[in-house]
C-alpha cells in the first residue's frame, strides 16, 4: 500500500501529524489565543436566528471537519473494497487520541469527540467513494 502510493502516504502522514499537533499539543482554548472565536460567538449569540451556534457546536463541527480528510486519505490508501477499514481506522485513531489526552494537562477527553471524529471519517470515506466511483466503474468495464 505505501509502496504503491508513496506520495499519498507522505501526505497522509503529514496530515496525521497535523491532527496530532492539534489534538495532543498543549493548546487549550483561552482568551489570549482565540479572541476572534469568542467575538464571532458573541456576535452570533446576539442574533435570534444564530443563537444555536455555541462553542460546543462549533467544536463538534470542527472535529467533524478535521477528520473528513482522514477518511478520504485512508480510503485512498486502503482502497474502495476496504472502506470499512478506513472508518475503523479513523475510530481507532480517535480512541488513541482520546486515551492520550487523559494524560496531557489542559486537554479533555470527551466521548463527543469520538463521535464527531468518527462521523467526520465516515463522511470523508463517503466523499472519497463518490469521487472515485466513475474511475472504479471504468476499471470494472475495462476488466470485463
Amino acid at each position: 500500500m505505501f509502496r504503491r502510493h508513496p506520495l499519498l502516504s507522505l501526505v497522509t502522514l503529514g496530515y496525521l501529524g497535523f491532527v496530532g499537533w492539534v489534538t495532543l499539543g498543549p493548546q487549550p482554548i483561552n482568551a489570549s489565543n482565540s479572541n476572534w472565536l469568542w467575538a464571532a460567538l458573541e456576535f452570533f449569540s446576539a442574533h435570534r436566528s444564530t443563537q444555536w451556534l455555541t462553542y460546543t457546536r462549533v467544536e463538534f463541527i470542527a472535529n467533524i471537519g478535521m477528520f473528513v480528510p482522514v477518511g478520504i486519505f485512508l480510503l485512498l490508501l486502503f482502497g474502495r473494497r476496504l472502506w470499512f477499514v478506513a472508518v475503523l481506522g479513523g475510530a481507532a485513531l480517535t480512541c488513541a487520541i482520546e486515551a492520550a489526552q487523559l494524560f496531557i494537562p489542559g486537554r479533555v477527553s470527551d466521548v463527543r469527540d469520538l463521535i464527531a471524529n468518527t462521523l467526520g471519517t465516515a463522511i470523508g470515506v463517503l466523499v472519497a467513494l463518490v469521487l472515485t466511483a466513475s474511475k472504479a466503474r471504468r476499471l470494472r468495464v475495462r476488466r470485463a
